[in-house]
């Protein structure tokens, strides 16, 4: 009797180290078998394989795809040619780095009507696909509200009365269902179970929704029992799954990390790569020469990772290593004028770090989300200075990093860099709906902004419906949730006015804006900023004069407390860290 019941067991219950349907297939037959004109397709963060495929396949073809993305930048930018999207729902479509600014081929694309562009939040997107995901018809929100995308998105959005009575008013976000989702992964199985890397961006959810299914492309095809080991890492199960394509480096320019992962190389983002594309963004006909010669003169990805170079790919796999960063400063740090006095930038960010520490200490802030650029920079000086003190602060960034605290070499806010040395790695919902605006949240938000009013309202999204800036982002979600916000940003009357074109987020929660002029707060629970601190350029510099110069930068007329305070001077030791921060003055300038 033990015999034959072995033998069923052995027989019957025994683990296939490989299982499941055989769906693996080039990137190129993957695109052609199930990608038709006119579907509605997500494209998940990182993906690039794929999406070089798709514009490759339908470049003469005029598709017209209606195309969900977190960001548009990048690659991604030659969707906007010969009419392979023609509608984008995106929370960003601009340059992203080194900086974050507008694209022109975007705008230009924008302008002329060839692409309507849809704006949405780093946080409504999935919040959307998750609803799909879910079978739900919508899901409620509490970013939006306020801001002209709830007014431009009524089809799609709508306000109404929190039946259980707190906070008045909840938003409703209809749920989205793409028709195919494209993802890369970092391993899955030749069924199609994928594995993630943290930090998970908007995770799954746009996969989970997809009506038709789920093209995968990974790094490496790993075997079924691997999977297993790791299940606790798989976000996409293999039913949903079309095809999958093994592509190697397939999230190129953008990087992969490893946490958790063996026998996985991680890879760091190509950050000259993707400056090369996006200075040829910069131009019609640059960039329809970097299209031809990076994705319609590639014969295949193989054909693309041969003109990277092997030398090129082993730098950026040593440069996801966790202590990289590094001998990068000490390199980085030779070529930077430590000695000589602060722009006007530098003054600027410093002094904003000494208010964040402030805001951190008087009304006892745990965490900091601060947007890319300037307003990073001095919240990471604020992080700093609080570390090791009563009141320390953990620093989060929107696509799941939380706890960090930034490495030098790199003001990235995403850098790989920064992901090793974070304290928890999820996603952006966890991150903007619970760690910004949860129920129990004690969050500062420190946010930049290309023009704001004397309430604190603040327009990147739009100048007029011919003139796109950048959008979003996340800074709405943050905003709108979240307990208070601070604004760091260049002043000038083209920047600070009377009236917004746009409002990206509103300013309920906006107490104080820092600019290179001085300090605006609303005061005594008021709605209105006033000019309550000056930033003086050198010691001898009077109040008076530097009040001339703020009225001079300010496009409203100008409100001043009655006693103002003088901003601090940079000292040694915050300009030093914020140039080993930003040691290319990507941000600050040189």
């Amino acid at each position: 009797m033990k015999d034959r019941i072995r033998t069923i067991i052995e027989e019957k219950m025994s683990i296939p180290v490989v299982e499941g349907e055989d769906k693996r297939c080039t990137p190129k037959e993957a695109v052609e078998k199930h990608i038709e004109k006119h579907m509605t397709l997500n494209f998940s963060a990182g993906v690039g394989a794929i999406v070089y495929q798709l514009v490759r396949s339908f470049w003469d073809k005029a598709p017209e795809f209606t195309v969900i993305t977190p960001s548009l930048n990048l690659h991604l930018v030659a969707i906007v040619r010969q009419r392979i999207a023609k509608k984008i729902l995106t929370s960003f479509a601009g340059i992203n780095y080194p900086s974050p600014r507008p694209c022109p081929v975007v705008q230009n694309a924008y302008a002329s009507g060839v692409i309507d562009i849809e704006s949405w939040t780093m946080r409504t997107i999935p919040q959307r696909l998750l609803a799909g995901a879910m079978g739900m018809d919508f899901v409620p929100t509490r970013s939006l509200i306020g801001s002209t995308m709830a007014e431009e998105n009524r089809e799609s959005f709508q306000v109404v009365e929190n039946p259980f009575g707190r906070d008045g008013r909840i938003g409703l976000l209809r749920a989205l269902q793409p028709d195919i989702t494209l993802v890369h992964g970092a391993v899955a199985d030749r069924s199609g179970n994928t594995i993630l890397t943290y930090p998970l961006a908007g995770d799954a959810y746009g996969a989970w929704a997809a009506k038709k299914g789920v093209i995968v492309s990974v790094d490496k095809i790993v075997s079924t029992a691997y999977i297993r080991q790791h299940a606790h890492m798989v976000r996409i199960p293999a039913y949903s799954v079309l095809a999958v394509c093994e592509t190697p480096f397939g999230a190129h320019p953008v990087g992969v990390m490893q946490h958790g992962l063996p026998d996985f190389d991680a890879y760091f983002p190509d950050y000259d790569f993707m400056i090369e594309v996006n200075n040829a963004t910069k131009d019609e006909g640059d960039f329809d020469r970097w299209v031809q010669e990076w994705i319609l003169g590639v014969r295949d990805h193989d054909d693309y990772l041969s003109r990277l170079g092997s030398e090129r790919i082993l730098y950026l796999k040593g440069k996801a290593a966790p202590d990289a960063w590094l001998p990068e400063t000490m390199t980085e740090a030779a070529d930077v004028d430590f000695s000589r006095p602060p722009n006007a930038l530098e003054r600027m960010v410093v002094a904003a770090g000494h208010i964040i520490v402030e805001r951190c200490r008087t009304r006892g802030f745990k965490n900091i989300l601060a947007g890319i650029g300037l307003s990073n920079l001095s919240a990471w000086l604020a992080a700093y200075a609080l570390k090791g003190g009563p009141h320390e602060v953990d620093l989060m960034a929107e696509i799941g990093m939380y706890g960090y605290l930034p490495r030098t070499s790199d003001p990235a806010v995403f850098s790989l860099h920064n992901m090793h040395a974070c304290k928890m790695l999820s996603n952006i919902e966890t991150v903007l709906g619970f760690n910004v605006g949860g129920s129990t949240n004690r969050c500062l938000g420190v946010l930049g902004a290309g023009m704001i009013d004397p309430y604190g309202n603040a327009n990147s999204t739009k100048i007029s419906d011919k003139v796109y800036l950048v959008g979003s982002g996340g800074s709405n979600d943050i905003a709108t949730t979240n307990q208070e916000t601070l604004v760091v940003m260049n002043a000038g009357k083209h920047r600070l006015v009377e009236k917004l074109p746009y409002i990206t987020y509103p300013g309920g929660n906006v107490r104080t804006v820092v600019t290179d002029v001085g300090m605006f707060e609303k005061l005594d629970g008021g709605d209105r900023l006033t000019l309550t601190g000056y930033l003086p350029e050198t010691t001898s510099d009077t109040e008076a004069q530097c009040v001339e110069k703020a009225k001079a930068e300010v496009g409203w007329q100008l409100d001043i407390a009655p006693s103002l305070r003088r901003l601090p001077i940079t000292d040694a030791q915050d300009l030093t860290m914020l140039r080993l921060f930003d040691p290319r003055g990507y941000y600050i300038g040189r």
